[in-house]
């Protein structure tokens, strides 16, 4: 029995909710601001990033898909077209301006 195939994840979901994430915990320190200590507030921008880079991906997680989908549909066709190698090398039996009889 073979193993099954391997399930698709869905991408955009799952970086959805860990930038939702991102945005809560900024918005929560955003908000406390001012009970924080000074020697931890690093933590807003390391928050501010992880939002920065989650939007990227939200925004970027399409474009890759369809260019992996077209990639895909190009391999697929040059695997089912017929091959021309335009090779037009001639065989030792066929040298043109040679007769092969004597």
């Amino acid at each position: 029995m073979s193993p099954p195939p391997p399930l698709e994840g869905n991408d955009q979901l799952v970086t959805g909710i860990i930038t939702a994430g991102w945005a809560i915990a900024l918005i929560v320190l955003l908000i406390v601001r001012g009970s924080v200590p000074s020697d931890v507030r690093w933590w807003i921008w390391t928050c501010a990033a992880g939002l920065g880079l989650g939007l990227f991906g939200l925004w970027y997680l399409p474009r890759l898909k369809r260019s992996r989908t077209r990639a895909a549909e190009a391999r697929a066709r040059d695997q089912s077209a017929p091959r021309d190698s335009g090779s037009k090398t001639v065989s030792s039996t066929e040298t043109p301006g040679r007769s092969t009889r004597s």
